[in-house]
Parts: structure tokens; sequence; C-alpha cells
């Protein structure tokens, strides 16, 4: 080595290598440059723990470039991140899901008109139907119109316990319409019913088959106080009022 080339030792830092020799190594961190790969691993551990890169903004540091870029989203006014429920935006994924744990615990879609409240907003959409005048639901037996599937099948419980067809003539109630309509034969002068042996005409056929023990020897209505037995009950019925005048002592 001669004297300039010891000079240069003797000013340049000992972990350097002559720069005639190689093209000095950068640390792919900080991009610090150092002069064996040695000294560059003896380093690496010590880098790895600093924090690096710092925020301009708030000053706060990070251990690597793409922590920083996360970061520096907050103090943009860009919010990337959107909550699917109620379309509130986040300027960080992390701040979204902490937002979303909130629609766990509350109803967030409102009724304007009464303020009942909503957790998914396909409910409110259902019970706006109620303040409409929309009526897509009808009864099958009355044809009553109701706003929601709901109140439809509210009102249909009601008709097990009422007879909702009556009869215009007599005031007769029905719980089905086919069994009014066949009531109505009795009010009209229709006889399609015929006994066969003595041609007699009736609205109905179970009045037929009563007239029919008429010309059998059945009697199936008994008296349940002399046991006496008629083949119908029109004739019980006249007996019965003969019990009703006796005297007992």
């Amino acid at each position: 080595m001669d004297q300039t080339e010891e000079r240069h030792a003797e000013i340049c830092s000992p972990n350097h290598r002559l720069h005639t020799e190689v093209t000095d190594l950068k640390h792919f961190v900080c991009n610090k440059t150092f002069s064996s790969k040695s000294y560059l691993s003896t380093q690496l551990p010590v880098l790895s723990n600093k924090k690096l890169f710092k925020c301009s903004v708030c000053s706060k540091s990070f251990s690597t470039k793409s922590n920083l870029k996360t970061h520096l989203l907050l103090h943009s006014n860009e919010k990337r991140f959107k909550c699917s429920v109620c379309n509130k935006a986040f300027s960080t994924k992390a701040y979204l899901n902490i937002h979303i744990l909130m629609h766990s615990k509350e109803n967030l879609f409102k009724c304007l008109v009464c303020n009942k409240s909503f957790s998914q907003k396909s409910n409110l959409n259902k019970h706006l139907l109620v303040h409409s005048n929309e009526k897509h639901f009808k009864c099958s037996v009355c044809n009553k119109s109701f706003s929601t599937k709901a109140y439809l099948n509210t009102h249909i419980l009601l008709h097990f316990n009422e007879n909702l067809f009556q009869c215009s003539v007599c005031n007769k109630s029905f719980s089905q319409k086919s069994t009014l309509n066949t009531h109505l034969l009795v009010h009209s002068n229709e006889k399609h019913f015929k006994c066969s042996v003595c041609n007699k005409l009736f609205s109905r056929k179970s009045t037929l088959n009563t007239h029919l023990f008429v010309h059998s020897n059945e009697k199936h209505f008994k008296c349940s106080i002399c046991n006496k037995l008629f083949s119908q009950k029109s004739s019980l019925n006249r007996h019965l009022l003969a019990h009703s005048n006796e005297k007992h002592f």
C-alpha cells in the first residue's frame, strides 16, 4: 500500500473498504451503505428494531414503509373502506371492522313515519308497506286485503272461529261458501232430489234421505223419555210435545 492509500485509510472509517476495490453495499430498508458484507450483517438486527419510516404529518415512526402508507391514509380525505350496512366510509380497514361490530348491537334502519327501528334495510322495507295504501296480500276466504303477510296470517286465524258466510234470507251463517250455497237451496223453489218411492221432491239430499225412512221399517229417532222410535225427526219432535204437556206429581 503506497502513501496515498495509507492516507485514504486513515481518513475513511475502518469499516469501509477502499473505493478502488468494490462498490459499497446498500441496506435494503434504510438505503445506508456499508463497505463489507460482514459489517452489513451485524447491522441488520439493529436496524430491524428501529422504526425508520416517519410520518411527515405527526412524526409517528414505523418499521416498514407499508405500515407508514397505511397510517398516512388517516391524514388524507381518502376513505376507501365502506360499511355494507350503512355505507359509512373509513380510511382504514381496521376502523371499518370496529365500526361493523356496532351494527350487531343496534337497529340502524329507522322508519321515518313511526320511528320504529330495524337491524336490516329489508325489514324496514317490509314495515313501510304498513304505512302505504298498497295491499298485496289477499285472504282466500273473504278476499279482504292486507299490507303485510303477517297481518294476513293473523286475519286467517279468525276464520277458524267464526261463520263468515251469511244467508241473505234468514241470516244463518256458515264457515264455508259451499255450505252456504247448499243452504240457499232451502229458500229456492228448486227441488232436485226426488224420492224414488213416492216421487216427492226435496231441495236437499239430506232431506230426501230423512224422508226415505218413511218408506222403510227403519226408525232411527228415539225418544229420550220413553224410548219410542220414529222414522222421522219431525215425528219425534211432535211426540216430545206430548211429554211436555204431561203433569208429573
